[in-house]
Parts: structure tokens; sequence; C-alpha cells
């Protein structure tokens, strides 16, 4: 045959395709599409998540580096090589003194701290670096006493506290104001401490100064002591020269320091605030790439078995195609040509679209119709998912076609009822087999201890366990072959009961109608599988979203307290009949009064929370996995039936041996000698999350046993409710209300802030991505799977019309096929998609901070997809129904 013969040959065949089985051909482009548009939008997330982890990391930074200057070493040299580094935009010195102690006689009394860390700081470091203090009371500069120091000395701004020296005489300052140390954590850390090494607490009293100040009072204790006397160097990097993924700026940062570290020789050693941010943000991308395993993977696997379904439904007629051109002279090699055109056409249609619908699901929830951060990323995740859509066009249409064409011979092919023989994987026993190696995998990936992603501190790498991926792998094989067995069984040895079944929809032609299923059974199985497992990918994936959100919720909970909170100042008496001026105010529907204590148990000073057990849940979410020992309602009523009660954190448990019933003897101020005074309390629980609290150590008790024991009932905070509404708006009223004398903040606020271990992906986007793929998978896997087998079988349609059936019958075969898919996928997907569900809120457990009790059910979005999928298969039932009207002789003729 010559190249022009050859050509013509495959013209026509291309337009007679086009005019004759334009569905078939958009069907199949439609789920290749479908994989295409899922993938690259999936690394549009990808992509747009690394991006905002760098940006919320390096935003959570106060200062950068933390350059330490070595014993000996010139400091101001020091600071000049900081300020010459690559990427540097300002370094200031700031000076460290140890203090013996400090001591102020205020209302009568003097009260005297152990020792402590007064800082010299320049004058432009609170506006240099404005997130390492905040001005509680008083002046913003000047001399400065932390909160906490501030709380153990009595004072106040105007008072004079004494700072004492080791050897030297002690010296008099006047406090200009009260400040809070976020970040105290990693200023006062122990720059070059080993990796892996216990990290410092914070000093419990520190003293700020004025840089000049700092030099009059602590050079002569230098040169007497100078191990009690350092310099550094803070300095703010240029962000906006790091690289977009996390990993990549990690290493960017880390070599610029160890640069800086090298080009010193010795006298500077950085601390790496920027870099140890960074490194946490690497597990956050860590997990990124696990929800696109997670959840992106199966999509696009639903979508390949989508393609492969609809490619099969039309397989009966591609063989008796090919038998025909094979008896009119077509050669093999002529035969695999048409295929490879028509594999072509679907698979470049479908790339298209699918790369398009990515791009505009890609502004739609992302913002960016990129895939990638530059062009070589997006360059890249549009090859994997060209690549994809290839693959599944390869393996679901011309694969299968091509198997055909050499193992069918030209009777066979025209044959419309092939043999039913089990395949190999049913044989085999594969369901049963993946099943309890998916419990296996699920037991030892969800043991205590176990961590999907590990980030070692310091260590430049990651590193994910990505055999976890085989629990939900085999489960969803598992579930998939079980279900295809159990509908096979159903359909082929229960063909009676399946008739009886049937009787109330088919009427008198019930037994033909299950014998029809059951001859031509397994393309109404493959449709019934592929549907069951696509809701069960929409019941998994919006399962985990809503459960994500609701803990994010629980998260930003956590750290603002409730709807609205209000923090008093440091040494504020006020007691909780505050809170009937702010229940007061519009859009306050609960006030609840909290004290907040501190409190030394053996040598430690941890938190103390006194909450009203009885009202605490009201306007606050106590959630059950914050305790242990009792839910969260069983021990807030242990609070109250015994007063004496009291939670301990795990950590306090641990390092003091305690058992429960131990009595735990605390020691708390009390108000009218302002000493410190034994409290016992008697050890009922362990609370490991609690509303404002620190992430570490701290109690929680009775407030009323706390006021009656320390003859104070002075309330730190005030939690108000709400009702979920217009937090913001209720912040402001309240601040405008209280003025400067507390500090207020809203839900909303902290929300935009603070996240789980993704807190820096858009999981929302993700949200809508994949709840909208999984939708329409669940809808095509409905519609198409349905209209195609019923428009492949259109001649037997037409036949029985022939034959003298009557509409109502040949909508009694229409409908049952409905019926059928209707039930096997609900079924499937009902008990699938729980266990899947708990699988994967089990196994990404990393995810969650904190950690569920239940899973979060979206009831709203599952009755909706099901609603649709549903109207779906009401739709082509009704279309194949009226289409089975049109005259017998003119379907003949025309198929």
């Amino acid at each position: 045959m010559t190249a022009i013969t050859q050509s013509r040959m495959l013209a026509t065949w291309l337009l007679g395709l086009l005019r004759r089985q334009p569905l078939r051909l958009l069907s199949s482009a439609v789920g290749i599409a479908v994989a295409v548009a899922l993938l690259a939008s999936l690394g549009t997330f990808l992509a747009h998540s690394k991006a905002t982890m760098t940006s919320r990391a390096v935003r959570s930074v106060a200062v950068d580096w933390q350059v330490q200057v070595q014993r000996g070493a010139d400091a101001n040299a020091v600071a000049t090589a900081v300020r010459n580094a690559s990427g540097t935009r300002v370094a200031l010195p700031v000076g460290y003194g140890h203090t013996d102690g400090l001591t102020a006689s205020t209302a009568g009394s003097t009260q005297r701290t152990g020792p402590g860390v007064v800082l010299g700081l320049p004058a432009q470091y609170a506006a240099t670096f404005p997130g390492e203090l905040r001005t509680l009371t008083g002046a913003g500069d000047g001399v400065l006493l932390a909160q906490q120091t501030a709380s153990n000395l009595h004072a106040a701004p105007g008072d004079r506290v004494l700072i004492g020296r080791a050897g030297l005489r002690a010296v008099a300052v006047t406090v200009a104001g009260v400040v809070d140390l976020p970040q105290a954590d990693s200023l006062f850390q122990t720059v070059g401490a080993p990796v892996g090494a216990q990290p410092t607490a914070p000093p419990d009293n520190v003293m700020l100064l004025p840089q000049d100040l700092w030099h009059r009072v602590f050079d002569p204790l230098s040169a007497t002591r100078p191990d009690l006397v350092s310099t550094q160097v803070h300095a703010a990097r240029l962000h906006d020269r790091l690289p977009h993924d996390p990993a990549a700026a990690y290493s960017t940062t880390t070599g610029a320091a160890h640069n800086l570290e090298a080009s010193t020789a010795g006298a500077a050693q950085v601390g790496d605030n920027l870099g140890a941010a960074l490194a946490a943000a690497r597990g956050d991308a860590a997990y990124a790439q696990v929800l696109f395993l997670f959840l992106g993977i199966p999509g696009a696997v639903l979508a390949g078995l989508l393609t492969s379904t609809v490619a099969s439904a039309g397989a009966v007629r591609r063989r008796r195609e090919q038998s025909l051109l094979r008896v009119r002279g077509a050669s093999e090699r002529q035969l695999f040509a048409l295929l490879l055109l028509e594999v072509a056409v679907i698979a470049v249609a479908g790339c298209a679209l699918g790369l398009a619908a990515a791009a505009a699901v890609g502004r739609i929830a992302f913002g960016s119709a990129s895939f990638g951060t530059d062009t070589g990323q997006a360059l890249v995740w549009t090859a994997i998912a060209t690549a994809a859509g290839l693959i599944i066009a390869a393996t679901a249409i011309l694969l299968p076609a091509r198997r055909d064409a050499r193992a069918v011979t030209v009777n066979a092919g025209r044959a419309v009822i092939g043999a039913t023989r089990y395949p190999w994987w049913a044989r085999g026993g594969v369901d049963v087999l993946a099943l309890i190696g998916a419990g296996l995998v699920f037991t030892a990936t969800s043991r205590n201890g176990y961590q999907l992603v590990l980030a070692p501190e310091g260590v430049p790498t990651i590193s994910v366990s990505y055999w976890a991926f085989a629990g939900p792998a085999l489960l969803w094989l598992g579930a998939g072959v079980l279900l295809w067995r159990l509908s096979d069984l159903a359909l082929g040895r229960g063909r009676r009961l399946l008739s009886r079944v049937l009787r109330p929809l088919a009427g008198s032609v019930a037994p033909a109608v299950a014998a029809g299923m059951s001859r031509q059974r397994r393309p109404l199985i493959r449709g019934g599988v592929v549907l069951a497992l696509a809701l069960t990918f929409a019941v998994s994936t919006a399962t985990f979203n809503q459960t994500y959100r609701a803990q994010a919720e629980a998260d930003a909970q956590l750290t603002n307290g409730a709807d609205v909170t209000v923090t008093e100042p440091p040494g504020s008496a006020g007691g909780p009949q505050a809170a009937t001026s702010l229940a007061a105010i519009a859009g306050v529907r609960h006030v609840e009064a909290v004290q907040h204590r501190f409190a030394y148990v053996g040598t430690d000073l941890q938190d103390l929370y006194g909450v009203n057990p009885a009202s605490i849940r009201q306007a606050t979410a106590l959630q059950d996995s914050y305790f242990s020992g009792g839910t969260a309602a069983a021990l807030m009523n242990t609070l109250a039936t015994r007063p004496d009660s009291i939670l301990v954190s795990a950590e306090t448990v641990k390092d003091y041996q305690l058992a429960l019933g131990d009595t735990v003897n605390l020691r708390l101020i009390d108000s009218r000698t302002q000493q410190r005074i034994a409290v016992a309390f008697h050890y009922v629980g362990v609370v490991s999350e609690f509303p404002t609290a620190p992430k570490d150590s701290f109690f929680v008790a009775n407030a009323q046993y706390v006021a009656a024991k320390t003859a104070s009932n002075a309330t730190g905070t005030f939690l108000l409710d709400t009702g979920g509404h217009n937090q913001h708006a209720v912040a402001k009223r309240v601040q405008q209300s209280l003025g400067t004398s507390a500090t207020v903040t809203d839900i909303t606020t902290v929300r935009k802030q603070v996240g789980s271990s993704l807190t820096s992906v858009d999981l929302a986007g993700l949200s809508r991505v994949e709840l909208g793929f999984a939708l329409t998978i669940a809808v095509a896997a409905a519609g198409l799977v349905l209209g195609l087998s019923i428009a492949e079988r259109r001649r037997n349609l037409a036949i029985l019309s022939a034959l003298g059936a009557r509409p109502r019958q040949l909508r009694s075969f229409i409908a049952s096929e409905a019926l059928v898919l209707v039930v096997v996928g609900t079924l499937g997907s009902v008990v699938t998609g729980w266990v899947l569900s708990h699988m994967l809120v089990t196994v990404l457990t990393g995810v969650f901070d904190p950690p569920p009790s239940v899973l979060a059910v979206p009831w709203t979005y599952l009755v909706t997809t099901g609603l649709l999928t549903l109207a779906a298969l009401v739709v082509v039932t009704g279309v194949s129904s009226r289409m089975s009207r049109r005259p017998a002789v003119a379907q003949l003729r025309r198929l």
C-alpha cells in the first residue's frame, strides 16, 4: 500500500470515527482530561504551598541570625563581617549581661529575684525587629522589665530596681515600662549547642537597658568577670532572595551562615533562627507532598479506571470492526495504525483539555494558573501530567485493543457475549491478600511513636516513610476486587434472587432482564466498581478535608482561647466581676474568667490556669484528645466535685514520677503576705492541650480553690463567646471599651497566623480542587459508564423492539442496570469510604495539631455528591429510554 493510500485510509477512518462515534471519543478524552487536570492542579497546589510555607516561615522569625561573638574576639569586627555578609539587610549588636539578682522595694516590702539576664539594646532595635518586643504597659523604650520579672518584683513603671553585679556594687535604675518577649526561647538560646541537645529554658528574670546604659553597668563587670558578659550581633536577612521551596531556602540560609563562620575564622558562631524556621517548613513541605500522593494519585488512578471502563464499553464494537476489516484484507500493521490514530486523537484532545482545565482550576483555587513557582517547575509538572495522560491512553485503550487484534479470531471478534471465566487476580484471592496486607501495614504505621515524616533538627535532609502508602493502596485494591467478586457472585449465581429483586421494577420481564444482565454482567460490574471507588474517593477526601478544617479551628481556639480573648496586664488584681461589663457588649454571648498564675513545682516555674469547670466549655472547645485519664467532660466534673483536683502536663508527670491520686504541692503567691505558700492538690489526670496554655508544661485547677488558698480571685484572662459570628467586630468594640488597659485578640486574626503541622499549606484551595474532581469523577462514572453501556447495546434494544417488546419493558432493561449501578456503588463506597477515611486520618496524624477525637463528616458535600450522581443516572436512563422508542427498523439499518 502506498503512502498516499495509507494516508487516505487513515483520514477516512478518522472522519468516520468523528462522525459515527463522537461520544466514545469524547468520553475517553474526558477521562484522560480529568487525570491530567488533577495532576497539573496538584502541581499548582504544591508550588503555591511551598512558596507560602517559605513566606510564612520567614515572617514567623523576629531575628534571622543571632551571631555569638566568641570570647576574646573583636565585637566590632564581627558586626562588620555580619553586615558585609551576602544577603544581610541590617545587623545590630546586643549585649548580654548576667546579674546575680534584681531587687525592688514597693508598697512597703522588698522583693528580690534570683539570677537573671540584662540585655543592652540599640535605640533602633525595637523598630528593626518588631516581633521581638511587645509593650504591655508604660514606655516602649528605656529601662524595661519582662512581664514575669515585673510580676516577681511587684514592679511597675516609675519604680526603682537594683541590678546586682557579682563582686561589684548594685546599680539602681528606674523602670520605664513592662514588655512581653514573644521570641524568648530563641532570644536566650545557647548559640552553638550540639545538635539534639536539650534546649535551654529562657531565664526567669529579664531586664532590658538602652545600650549606653548597659555598657556603663556591665563594662566594669566584663573586666573582672568576662564569663558573665557577652555580645551578640542580631541580623535581618534579605528574604526576597530566598528560593520559594523551603528545603532550598533552608540550604541557602544555612550555607550563608556557615560561610560567615568560616570567614570570621571562629570569631563568630551563628544562631540561625531563620534556618530553624525553614527546617520546620521542610517538614510541612514533605507533608504537602504526602497529601499529593495520598489524595492526588488515587484521583489520577480513578480517572484512568474511568477511561478504561469507557473504552471497554466499546470493546465489543471495536472487535467487530477489526474483524470486518480483517475479512476485507486489512493487515495487522494496518489495524494497529488505525488504532494508534484513534488513541492519538483521544490522548491529544484529553491532554489539551486537561491542561486548560488545570490552568482554570489553578486560577480559581490558588490565584495562579502556573504549574510551578518558576518556568522549570511549570514545564516539569506539565510533562508529568501529559505523560500520565499518554500512559492512561496507552494502557486503557491501546494495549487492550492491540491484544484483541492479535489474540481474538474473526469469529470470536464478532461474538457479542464472551467468556465469563474468572480473571487470574480473582482466582488468586488478591482481595483477601490485599486486605490482610492493608491491615498489617495500617497497624504498623499507626502504632505509638510512628512518624510518617521525620525531619530531625539540624539535619539538612528529611525522610518520608513512603511505605505507609501501602496501607491505603492495598485497601483500595482489596476493596475493589472484593466488590467485583461479590457483584459477580450476585449477578451470576444470584440470578434468581436478582430476578425477584427486579420484579417490582421490571414486572413480568424481570427473569429476562436478570438473565440478560447476568450474561453481560462484566461491563456492568466494572462500571459499578468504578462508581464505588469514585464515591469512596469523594467520601475519604471530603472527610479528611473536613477533619483538617475542624482541627485547624481547634488549633486557633487553643491559641486564642475563644472567639475573642481579653488578657489583662501583669499584676492586675481585677477579679471575675469584670465579666459582667464585658457580657453587656453587643455581640458577646458568654464570658468566662480564667485565672493565670505562675506556680513552682520543685524548682520549675510553670503556668497555672484556674477555671470554672462547670462553665468553661460554654466559651471554648475542649476536645477529649486534650486529656488523658478521662474525657473532657468527666475531668471537668472531677475538678468541680473535688476542688483540690489538678490536671498536670505529661512532661511534669514524667519528670516527677506522679501517679493518679498523688499529692502535688505547688508554691503560689499569697496575696496577704506576698510570699509563696505551699498549696496541696491531688493529681487526677493529664492535660496536653488547653486554651491559651503553652505547649510544654502547665497546670489546670479549680479557680475557686486557688482563690481561697491564695486569698485572691485575680483573673488574668477573659474568654468571650460570640457564637462564631463577627469576632473581629466584637474585638474592636471590646478594645474600645477597655482602652489600653488590656490586650484584646480575636480568633479571625489568629486563624490566619497559626495552623497545624501544615501551617502554611493552603488546604482550602486543595479541598476545592480535590472535592471538585471527586464530584466530577463520581458523576462521570455514573453517567458515562451507564450511557456508553446502553449506547453500545442499542442494537440489542432495537431487536427487542422489533420482536414486540413494549416501551415499558425496554425501560425496565435500562432502569435495572441503573439500579444495579446505584446499589453496587453506594454499598461499596459507604463501607470502603468510612474505613479509608479512618485510615487516612490515623496515618496522617502528624498533619493534625491537636489530633482529632472523631472524624468530621461533611454531610452536605456527601449528600450533594450522592444526589448529583443519582441525577446523572436518572438523566441517562431517561434519555436512553426516549431513544429506545425510535422505530426499530430505522435503528437497525443505522447500526
